[in-house]
């Protein structure tokens, strides 16, 4: 129910509802993540395939400037996310940014914002299956087996795993994220190691001298950093996590705070410290986008079985980050259906306090991926990567808005902000907004996929309008009747 709806109700209603109304989406949930699992899914949602793959064709294309490309986003990530973190400070949901933006933009908002995510997640999926499918093709043993039918494997793995309960999913990524954190770890050592010795890596020694002797820091200009921008933001897709996974946890006050705060050095030592070192240990012409950076510099000092641990740490991966799209979907469309926004069976929970209805129909969803994967295999990745950059983008940029309506708010002694704020406000919020609309519309440089991902912008538009005409009356319905029991 909109904040506007809640002012308009009888005096009879109470202060601190019209404060902070409830949204009914949270109702039935557990309370079974605890702080490690939370501090894990932060690590998680800040590290994934976009540094393990993608960093290689960056490198390539945009040379160590990439660097500072990973350190301008990382720093927006984080106001978006700090901006977050104080809204679920306010009042945690499941349903997150989409049960906030119901409160400050009304239900037209949380419409847009729910289904904009579902965009991002449901064709994320299917990039995640089509990966894992490519990754697994690694070792021979896989080469047979057709490509739809390992991303059909995937799915059905880890859609098994996100119904059992909440408490199975936060172990999986708590796992996830530590095999991720232990490889950067590892790595980096390795890394630091090369560089302190000055030991050969493919007929290159380590150091300064190749940034200077190759281009300096922009070696083809600053257009090329500033055409991976897009995909750069798109690598730290799931931070938000954070927010949804928030209204399963016993103690979000505590939790919150320390994951949030937490990212920031994480993108400064993951992130930009790894590119700088990979950028110090060979000249960015030699990586490439087909093969891991981190892959590539180990099979130059000739360390064994390198590419099979590396493949094994980005197909791990991919499987987080198809694990965590099932079930922040879940959640999202479960508040979504309870102001009668998305179908009714989203709503619905299994015994062990899963919204499995939205879970489905995020897995029917990354089925069609499937189908992606059978028709052309060796297109699908790039198809859907671009259309869920759009979901992304949107989704922060409503986080932002909301943040700002909720400030302003604040400022008039309708709510409270938690000890626990995004500084600067508006400023900081209106400076994100405008960074990520200038990220979207770098897409138009980019003729071949960005450009045409653009054109479906107007297609998205119409289908959403079209989508809330059928759905507004049952939206209304359901706020008439909060709108009764407020008066009750």
């Amino acid at each position: 129910m909109s904040k506007d709806a809640v002012d308009s109700a009888p005096a009879a209603a109470t202060t601190q509802a019209a404060q902070t109304p409830a949204d009914a989406g949270d109702a039935g949930y557990s309370k079974d993540l605890k702080a490690r699992h939370i501090n894990m899914i932060a690590i998680g949602g800040a590290i994934g395939t976009g540094l393990f793959l993608g960093a290689g064709g960056r490198l390539h294309n945009a040379g160590p400037a990439l660097a500072l490309a990973y350190l301008v986003c990382g720093v927006f990530a984080f106001f978006v996310v700090r901006a977050l973190g104080e809204l679920v400070l306010y009042r945690p949901s499941s349903g997150s940014f989409v049960s906030y933006a119901r409160e400050f933009l009304g239900e037209k908002g949380a419409y847009v914002a729910g289904w904009m995510y579902f965009l991002n997640w449901s064709t994320t999926g299917i990039a995640d299956i089509t990966a894992i499918a490519l990754y697994t093709h690694y070792w021979s043993m896989f080469t047979s087996i057709p490509q739809w039918v390992l991303a059909l494997v995937a799915l059905a793995v880890v859609l098994a795993v996100n119904l059992i309960s909440v408490k199975i999913f936060g172990e999986m990524e708590f796992w996830f994220a530590i095999i991720k954190v232990a490889t950067l770890v590892g790595f980096m050592l390795i890394g630091i190691f090369l560089l302190a010795t000055q030991h050969d890596v493919g007929g290159h020694q380590p150091g300064v001298s190749l940034i200077t002797d190759h281009g300096g820091i922009f070696p083809h200009g600053m257009m090329p950093v500033v055409l991976v921008m897009q995909g750069v933001i798109f690598a730290y897709a799931a931070l938000e996590l954070v927010g949804v996974a928030a209204g399963e946890t016993a103690e979000p006050e505590k939790v919150v705070p320390r994951a949030v705060n937490s990212i920031m050095w994480r993108v400064g030592v993951f992130y930009v410290g790894s590119v700088v070192l990979l950028a110090l240990l060979l000249p960015g012409s030699v990586y490439s986008a087909d093969q891991s950076p981190f892959v590539t510099v180990l099979s130059k000092v000739g360390i064994p079985a390198a590419g099979d641990v590396m493949n094994l740490v980005v197909l791990t991966a991919a499987m987080s980050s198809l694990n965590s799209g099932l079930y922040s979907t879940g959640r999202i469309l479960r508040s979504m259906a309870t102001a009668g926004s998305a179908p009714k069976f989203t709503a619905r929970m299994n015994r062990s306090q899963v919204p499995y209805g939205g879970i489905l129909l995020t897995c029917a969803v990354c089925v069609l991926g499937v189908g992606l994967n059978y028709l052309v295999p060796s297109q699908a990745f790039e198809i859907v990567l671009n259309v869920a950059s759009l979901g992304i983008i949107s989704t922060w940029v409503i986080i932002m808005v909301c943040h700002m309506i909720f400030v302003r708010r604040a400022r008039e002694g309708q709510v409270t902000r938690p000890h626990f704020q995004l500084k600067f406000s508006p400023v900081t919020e209106i400076v994100t907004i405008a960074f990520l609309l200038v990220c979207l519309g770098m897409m138009w440089n980019d003729p071949e996929v960005g450009r045409r991902t653009l054109y479906l912008i107007p297609l998205i538009a119409v289908l959403l309008v079209a989508g809330w005409f059928g759905v507004r009356r049952r939206v209304t319905a359901n706020t008439d009747r909060e709108l009764t029991d407020l008066t009750k």
